[in-house]
């Protein structure tokens, strides 16, 4: 199979070493995985920072220090920071954290975004305003379904069609089967540029399958940390170089 475009998610906001101890967490353990991903084939790398603790953060200097850092290690990964709100910050924060950081790319829940609904016109408008590319991060057909509304009435701007797939996010156990892309591709046939990560030993297979459907695939700890066999990846790279040949070997 061709190698589709590979995004890697290394951390999450949630993981921590007590969950791995390759989960990179600081700004340097963040700049090496970039580097080992992007040579085990990664594309891209889904940011998230953390705060001295250890804690989910949406601080706009961590955010463009690391993004600095990332340029000038690996220049030809691309870098698409979060917004997730993790329970911590509201859709004026997360607005803000766009508007200061100005990224080239951004990833955005439409449910976590609709939580104010008079803010949200705002969002998009300061995305498409500074040339920042949305990621739509989809839980569910019913966040699909607020996706195309928000597209009919102009809240999402011409452009911002791109979406992720979270596969089985609120599945028993947080496990994803191949077959839960199905409803996704019902729900947004015309999705002009999807990608699709899933959770559990069975992430890849998830992937292969989406790269088989025309996806982009996101892979990593952020959203899974195990290996088929229910063993544990020794590293985001390693899951990244699996996926890879695992695709190799998989017939168009």
């Amino acid at each position: 199979m061709k190698k589709p475009f590979i995004m890697v998610a290394p951390n999450g906001a949630r993981r921590s070493k007590a969950d791995h101890p390759a989960v990179p967490i600081t700004m340097s353990e963040i700049v090496e995985t970039g580097r080992a991903c992007h040579a085990a084939g990664a594309d891209a790398l889904h940011l998230h920072v953390r705060d001295d603790q250890g804690a989910h953060s949406l601080d706009p200097g961590r955010y463009r220090e690391t993004l600095e850092a990332l340029a000038g290690a690996v220049p030809g990964l691309r870098i698409q920071i979060t917004t997730e709100a993790v329970g911590i910050y509201d859709v004026a924060q997360q607005l803000a954290c766009l508007e200061q950081v100005r990224p080239g790319w951004a990833s955005i829940s439409v449910r976590e975004i609709a939580r104010d609904t008079d803010l949200a016109p705002r969002v998009y408008a300061a995305c498409a305003d500074m040339g920042c590319e949305v990621q739509h991060i989809l839980y569910d057909t019913d966040d699909a379904t607020l996706l195309k509304r928000w597209q009919a009435e102009g809240v999402v701007r011409p452009g911002q069609g791109s979406v992720v797939f979270a596969l089985g996010r609120y599945a028993s156990g947080q496990t994803s089967a191949p077959s839960d892309l199905d409803p996704f591709l019902t729900a947004l046939p015309d999705a002009p540029n999807w990608m699709l990560c899933a959770f559990g030993p069975q992430e890849h297979a998830c992937l292969v399958h989406g790269a088989s459907k025309g996806g982009s695939l996101r892979v990593g700890f952020e959203n899974s940390l195990l290996r088929a066999d229910g063993r544990p990846h020794a590293d985001n790279a390693a899951s990244v170089a699996a996926l890879c040949n695992l695709l190799e070997g998989t017939p168009s």
